[in-house]
């Protein structure tokens, strides 16, 4: 069997969706009973892709379990609303109006289990890197800083980065400073530098776990 016919797949916007999420997994030692993929159309990947093509997804013959991870970007009733319609269209009736705090789960009769997961928690505007943001230790002495530089470089309007990717700057300057400079997101989670046991990060495993059944 293929990876893109496994049974129990897990759709995410992008690379670092996957890495992150895997290596959560790796910390977590969930076993690897369900593939994590990166919707590509024409070259592109990202929202737009992965909703367009989550129709005929849901339609695929040995299709068990679905799980779906987007950013709730600026906007976290519009990208559940979206989600939402498309589910509807496809056959699911029971998709409640606005995201469950704790992430969406639903089985229905001749449908694949599907389970939904908006960037950060499912509760506020954001995206992966608010997410990873969320696992820098509470006592973090670095975090204040970074925000400090940000808000000063915007403050001047020197910064080259636009508004909404702020989460994007704020994480990877963060990372910047550590022992080792620049590490990738999964990478620091693997190494202990972000905090695999905080609280977001707890609510998401067991969201996988419910999800593809997992122990």
């Amino acid at each position: 069997m293929s990876k893109k016919s496994k049974p129990h797949q897990l759709l995410v916007e992008g690379k670092n969706d996957r890495h992150v999420i895997w290596s959560l997994c790796n910390q977590y030692q969930l076993p690897e009973e369900f593939s994590v993929e990166v919707p590509v159309a024409e070259g592109t990947e990202g929202i737009e892709v992965l909703l367009d093509g989550l129709p005929l997804k849901l339609k695929e013959k040995n299709l068990k379990i679905l799980g779906i991870v987007v950013d709730a970007d600026r906007d976290l009733v519009a990208r559940w609303q979206g989600l939402r319609d498309r589910l509807r269209e496809s056959g699911y009736q029971d998709v409640p109006n606005a995201s469950p705090n704790q992430g969406w789960v639903y089985s229905a009769p001749e449908l694949p289990k599907v389970g939904v997961w908006l960037m950060p928690n499912n509760q506020l505007p954001g995206m992966l890197e608010d997410f990873v943001a969320c696992l820098i230790p509470t006592d973090d002495k670095l975090l204040p800083k970074a925000q400090s530089v940000l808000q000063e470089i915007e403050q001047s309007n020197i910064n080259r980065y636009t508004l909404i990717h702020r989460p994007k700057a704020l994480i990877h300057t963060w990372l910047a400073w550590q022992e080792k400079p620049g590490m990738p997101m999964g990478q620091a989670i693997t190494a202990k530098v972000l905090n695999s046991n905080s609280q977001v990060a707890i609510a998401f495993i067991e969201w996988l776990k419910l999800l593809f059944n997992l122990p």
